[in-house]
This record gives structure tokens, C-alpha cells and sequence, in this order.
């Protein structure tokens, strides 16, 4: 498969390995929940360099996202008062490989991403998530129109962008993935000359290829002015004789309007669950720039310099494509919020991770208007009334000091959540409170005795693996298979541990990095 090479290529293939994984706190600057807090449970804004913060929610969220949707900076050229689009080619695909990889892991095996790009990085992106993803997992390159009007000048006027979309796995994505609701202009062929009290229809031809045609899809039709009819050689009838004959009983054949022309399945409005998506999304449908900084501007007061935030109908349609209610949707580069909001007013879990200090000046405002009932965007679409809420993180110290140790920082559920992805792979969904048992796994049960655990943190009675802490582990948390406990020492003989199917990792340094 053909390779993008640039410079500084094989160091960027190590950053997201050598990316610290820090923990993450309540916002100092900000209230730690908006709107109601069992809600808000399910939603995050983070304040932090995308990778960083990609790391530290990965042990959480690992193989859980539905749909991740990134707008990154374009490279072209421009800076902006709220992010920089003038990053150096090679530093561009520098900074975008890392970040796709970790993206990788979120999703989930019926998961999608989604990437807003335009023609000065989008051949090269496409490449580039070939190889992160795999060429095979591509679905589409979508074509947004941005502009409504026509682009003077440039030599060929730009009024495109291009949405890269794949798959964890296509055929998975392919049965989940929804259709798209017709307009009315699409819908205007179903009509009812006739007063149909089941409504609106059209007629659909009754022929179909004969290749894979069985002996009852060939017979003769005669027609109420009597006419007959049977299929044009290499053709036949789509449907058996039976079904021919149940349909003419219920009035679902059309012969025109005299009566005598070749039949036509009547096929109602109200049957047809949507269109497929295809690539071609145009403004009408889907929104475009001049509308998005519409609402940008009514939400902030004013003109802001976020370049071109996507319009919330243009998210609506993904989200409307790739997720149903209650996923979760992930957005890494949030920009002015636009991702968060329309997942919000979707009934949407959604996380978004911003840098800059709009975080806090304009993606938090906006998404507290949000949960107080704003009626911008796609709120009437959508009868959006408010309500929900969302959490507020900042990215804390990493888990390990630069000697190896762990972070005085460091709680238990930080800890547990990164030793349960590193030896099962998957992110920890749930953990109990005050028990060393993390989860169980394959028949493997794995222990953490960190930070007092059992309620005594004197070392040799909580942290360290000895007779007692083993006797209070059978009583409150036994497990009778294969075990693995990690602690800062362990008091027990090769013997003991053999027999109860112990495997002791010692903290810090046996925490797989």
C-alpha cells in the first residue's frame, strides 16, 4: 500500500507512544458540573492539548466511542485569534498521526470517524488515514458545500470541503448506519392523483434482471382493458406470481391511467425509512459557512475569529448517519463547541477536548446556554427545550514522576482504570468503591492495594500483599480463579502465591508502560 514519507516521519509514528497519561481533575477555573449533575455524568468538556487529554481518557473510554468527528486546522495558511492553520507541511502530518492513532481506540467495533479537511491537506489526510486506519475501512469522501455563492477569487473558485469517513469495520458500520430523511423536494414523485386514503405514492417498475430469476417470476399479466403483458427478454417480473396476485387484490398494481400499460408496484410514502447517504451534501441540506458564523456570532455577540465553525445542521447529519441516542461522540479538537452542542440536543453522550482558553471564554458558555434551552442551530429541528448537563475537566499531573514513581496526585480509580486497559485492553466501565478488585477479565481477576484501599494505610496492612490483607481479600472480594495483584510488596512466599494462583506485580515498576 502506498506510504505518505516526510520529514520526521518515523519519530512521529513514537509520539503517541511517549504521550505521559495524566489524570483528570475538576476544572480549577470553572464548576466542576453544569445543569443536572446524574446527567452530567455522561458528558465531558476537557481543557488540554488533544493528545494529552486523548491519553488520559483513553484507560475510560477505550473501544466505547460511536462516532468521532474532528475538524483539525486546515494548513492554509491563515492564523486565527483562537487556534493556528499555519502549521508547516511536514509538522502538520507530524501532528496529525499521533492524534489519529489514539483516536483509533476509541471507537467502537460499529464506530466511525468523520474528518472535515479541504483540498491543501485533504489528498494527504486521505493517505495518511489509509495507513492509520486501513485502507480497507474507508467508506467515503463526502464533498460539503461550504458556499452558496459563487468563489471569484481564485483562479477555480473553492466551494468545497471534503468529509473523510471510516469505519472500525465497514459491513458493521453498514448495518447500523441509518438513512438519511427525504426533503420534500426528493419526495415530490410521490403524489395521489387518485385520493388514496393510504396517502401519497408513485409507480415503481415490476421488472427486474433475469439473471437470478426463479420460474415464478416468469408468467403473463393481463391488464383491466385486457391487455397482456409478460417481461422483455433478459428481463422478469421482481416478484413471484403469488405476490403479484395478493397486491392486484389490494389495489398495489398500477396499470397508467387507461388501464393498459405495464404494470407498476404502487409503493407509498409512508413506506419508504429514508435514502441511503451518498457523497454529495449540499448547502441546501446541510448548511454552510455564512450560516455557521450566524450562529457563531449570535451565541458570542459579535465576530469571532474561529475561522469557519461547521454549521450545526451539517453535524446533524452525521449524527443523524452514524449514532442513535445515548452514544457517545467524540470531538478533539471542539473549536467553538459545535459538536458538543448538537450531540447534547440529540440526547448524545459526547465528550470534547479543546486547548486554548476558549474553553473556558466560549465552549463553556455556549454549552451552558445550551443546557438552559438556546434556540439557535438546530433547536427547533430538533425541539430542544434545554436540560442535561456536562462535567468540566482540566488534565492534572501524569501518573508517573520523571523517576518512574507514581504521582502523589495519583487516586486509586486513576491508577485502576490505567492497569486495567494496559493488561485487558478495553477501558474500565465501572469500578467499586472500596475494594481492591478492579475487574475480572478471561477468568483473571485483577487486584490494585494503592492509596488505603482497604481503609488502613499503614504499609502493612494495606498497600502490601501479607496474610491479613490476603484473608480481608477472600472475605470481601474473593475471586477463585487466576488472580493479579499489584501492591507495593508482597509478604507471601512463592509457595503461598502458587497455591491461591496469585501473580504479584510490584508498584511502581511493574505497571506496564
Amino acid at each position: 500500500m502506498p506510504t505518505l514519507d516526510w520529514l520526521n516521519r518515523e519519530d512521529a509514528f513514537r509520539i503517541a507512544a511517549r504521550v505521559p497519561t495524566r489524570v483528570l481533575r475538576p476544572h480549577a477555573a470553572a464548576p466542576a458540573t453544569v445543569g443536572d449533575a446524574a446527567a452530567a455524568r455522561d458528558n465531558l468538556l476537557v481543557q488540554g492539548d488533544n493528545i494529552e487529554a486523548l491519553a488520559a481518557l483513553l484507560p475510560f473510554y477505550r473501544g466505547r466511542v460511536k462516532c468521532i468527528f474532528i475538524d483539525p486546522p486546515y494548513n492554509t495558511k491563515s492564523a486565527f485569534e483562537h487556534y493556528d492553520d499555519n502549521l508547516e507541511h511536514s509538522q502538520w502530518l507530524s501532528t496529525m498521526l499521533p492524534r489519529l492513532q489514539l483516536l483509533r481506540e476509541f471507537l467502537r467495533e460499529d464506530g466511525s470517524i468523520w474528518v472535515t479537511i479541504d483540498d491543501n491537506e485533504g489528498h494527504y489526510l486521505k493517505v495518511l488515514m489509509d495507513e492509520v486506519f486501513g485502507r480497507g475501512n474507508f467508506i467515503a469522501s463526502c464533498v460539503w458545500q461550504k458556499r452558496y455563492s459563487r468563489e471569484n477569487r481564485e483562479a477555480i473558485g473553492d466551494v468545497h470541503d471534503y468529509l473523510h469517513v471510516y469505519a472500525r469495520q465497514p459491513e458493521r458500520f453498514k448495518a447500523v448506519r441509518n438513512l438519511v430523511p427525504m426533503t420534500e423536494a426528493q419526495s415530490k414523485v410521490y403524489r395521489n392523483p387518485n385520493n388514496d386514503p393510504r396517502g401519497r405514492w408513485r409507480p415503481v417498475p415490476m421488472t427486474a434482471q433475469a439473471g437470478h430469476a426463479t420460474p415464478e417470476q416468469f408468467y403473463e399479466v393481463v391488464t383491466p382493458s385486457g391487455k397482456s403483458y409478460r417481461p422483455p427478454d433478459g428481463r422478469c417480473w421482481g416478484i413471484a406470481r403469488a405476490t403479484y396476485e395478493r397486491l392486484l387484490i389490494e389495489g398495489r398494481i398500477y396499470f397508467g391511467r387507461s388501464g393498459d400499460a405495464q404494470p407498476n408496484i404502487i409503493r407509498y410514502l409512508t413506506e419508504v425509512p429514508g435514502l441511503a447517504p451518498w457523497t454529495w451534501w449540499p448547502s441546501d441540506e446541510v448548511g454552510h459557512n455564512d450560516e455557521s458564523k450566524k450562529e457563531a456570532n449570535a451565541l458570542f455577540s459579535g465576530e469571532i475569529s474561529f475561522g469557519t465553525p461547521k454549521p450545526e445542521r451539517l453535524m446533524k447529519r452525521i449524527l443523524d448517519i452514524a449514532t442513535n441516542p445515548n452514544d457517545l461522540v467524540l470531538d478533539s479538537f471542539l473549536g467553538s463547541g459545535t459538536t458538543a452542542a448538537v450531540a447534547h440536543k440529540m440526547s448524545r453522550q459526547w465528550i470534547g477536548i479543546e486547548m486554548g482558553e476558549h474553553a473556558i471564554t466560549h465552549c463553556l458558555p455556549r454549552l451552558t446556554k445550551l443546557v438552559e434551552g438556546e434556540q439557535g442551530g438546530i433547536s427547533a429541528a430538533v425541539n430542544w427545550q434545554g436540560g442535561g448537563g456536562f462535567r468540566v475537566m482540566q488534565l492534572g499531573a501524569p501518573l508517573f514522576d520523571a523517576h518512574g514513581d507514581i504521582h502523589p496526585e495519583v487516586r486509586f480509580a486513576d491508577l485502576a482504570a490505567f492497569l486495567w486497559m494496559r493488561e485487558t485492553g478495553s477501558a474500565l466501565e465501572a469500578l467499586a468503591r472500596g475494594t481492591p478488585l478492579v475487574g475480572r477479565h478471561a477468568d483473571t481477576a485483577y487486584y490494585l492495594l494503592f492509596n488505603g484501599v482497604l481503609g488502613d494505610k499503614h504499609p502493612e496492612s494495606g498497600n502490601v500483599l501479607n496474610g491479613a490483607v490476603l484473608d480481608a481479600l477472600r472475605a470481601a472480594c474473593w475471586h477463585a480463579g487466576p488472580k493479579v495483584i499489584y501492591g507495593e510488596a508482597c509478604r507471601l512466599g512463592a509457595a503461598r502465591l502458587a497455591a491461591e494462583g496469585i501473580t504479584f506485580k510490584q508498584l511502581p515498576h511493574a505497571v506496564p508502560r
